[in-house]
């Protein structure tokens, strides 16, 4: 499959995950800038030159889709991802195109709630994610959006595969961590065992399977997961029960986290990684918290790893820190000390990735007993 999308691709794309109807009017591509604090790379300057052409091929193909209007807006980063959007954006007019968000200064902005109210589909292929802020803004208005947070060309293969059966495999995985009151995680690293809990009390799963067909959500394209936040102990006398050891590889070191409560309490692994996650932890304690289990499917439909979360975390299973709410979480921007110091991070379990980490088994607990649906980092007799 070519790593391009030509107008009708893009339109297809469009229909087949959005499905337009006769209420939807535009569409919006939304895209962040650099600037003195968060510079410019390669793959985003990529990513921009990407989103200007998507909105000129969609453009064309406006009447197909019976859109009204196909709108491009820029905007300054917000200096982390998932970090709240700023209050406004500029409109591209003509062939307007900035660099880096002083290229902004001057120019007409529109507040995001008028673009939103005026544009019910929305694409975002960011550098930093914005998913989470637009999950919070799809709750208050009526429009859908698919965030593309580090999006590269070869990641467009991920756009062209059978996403009926991607949703269907995430709608089981949803049903199953909705049926689950905890998960058992059993990890090895460089020859020792480590068995994490997960408290899943008092939450619901999600199934993020590539399409967005009604107003009120937000989702990653490409996606093929389904996700749950741990149980944060948020409600009186009632404490998280999520604990255990978590190792995760940084570069080259494996780190190694305590857990209690469904907090990284302390780190127990020695190194220059192992330091300076440990100062994370006393420096930004909403860092600390288990954000999400997730559990992707696309690495079973021939996908590798691009390098770039947005694609490399839909490839299996992955554990976050930081921030939650926007997933049904209780852990919010304001928890953290600034707006630009508000993360999720996913740490993705593939070989690829973590090679010095392999997932030995993935068991769920509920109702009906224990069920291992991971056993080598590959799901068993579920689908």
């Amino acid at each position: 499959m070519a790593d391009t999308l030509d107008s009708r691709d893009l339109r297809r794309l469009i229909e087949r995950v959005f499905r337009p109807g006769p209420d939807d009017k535009g569409l919006a591509i939304i895209v962040d800038l650099p600037d003195q604090r968060l510079p410019d790379n390669p793959d985003w300057a990529v990513r921009r030159r990407l989103a200007a052409e998507w909105a000129a091929l969609l453009a064309q193909e406006r009447e197909a889709l019976n859109l009204q209007q196909v709108t491009l807006a820029w905007y300054g980063n917000v200096g982390g991802n998932n970090a709240d959007l700023p209050h406004d954006c500029v409109l591209s007019a003509g062939d307007f195109q900035p660099e880096t968000a002083d290229d902004l200064s001057g120019r007409p902005h529109l507040p995001f709630t008028e673009l939103f109210a005026a544009h019910s589909l929305v694409l975002a292929p960011t550098e930093l994610s914005a998913t989470a802020p637009l999950k919070v803004a799809t709750r208050a208005q009526p429009f859908r959006a698919a965030t593309m947070p580090g999006f590269l060309p070869t990641m467009i293969p991920a756009l062209k595969i059978d996403y009926g059966e991607v949703n269907r495999r995430v709608d089981l995985l949803k049903t199953l961590l909705d049926a689950a009151h905890g998960a058992e995680i059993r990890l090895g690293a460089d020859g020792r065992d480590h068995r994490l809990w997960l408290d899943l009390r008092h939450r619901a799963g999600h199934a993020s399977g590539g399409l967005l067909p009604v107003n009120g959500v937000a989702g990653n394209l490409p996606s093929g997961e389904a996700y749950i936040v741990p149980y944060e102990g948020e409600l009186p006398d009632d404490r998280s029960g999520s604990r255990g050891t978590l190792p995760v590889q940084i570069d080259d070191e494996v780190v190694v986290y305590a857990i209690e409560a469904n907090r990284a309490v302390q780190v127990v692994s020695d190194g220059p990684a192992s330091d300076q996650e440990a100062a994370k932890l006393t420096a930004e304690p909403a860092y600390a918290n288990l954000a999400e289990l997730g559990l992707g499917v696309l690495g079973d439909f021939g996908l590798r790893p691009t390098g770039s979360i947005l694609l490399d975390e839909k490839l299996g299973l992955h554990i976050a820190f930081g921030r939650s709410d926007h997933f049904g979480g209780s852990v919010g921007p304001d928890d953290f000390t600034s707006p630009a110091a508000v993360i999720h991070l996913d740490r993705v379990y593939i070989s690829e990735t973590q090679p010095r980490v392999t997932v030995q088994t993935v068991a769920l607990e509920g109702p009906d007993g224990r069920q291992i649906i991971m056993r080598d980092g590959r799901y068993v007799n579920i689908f």
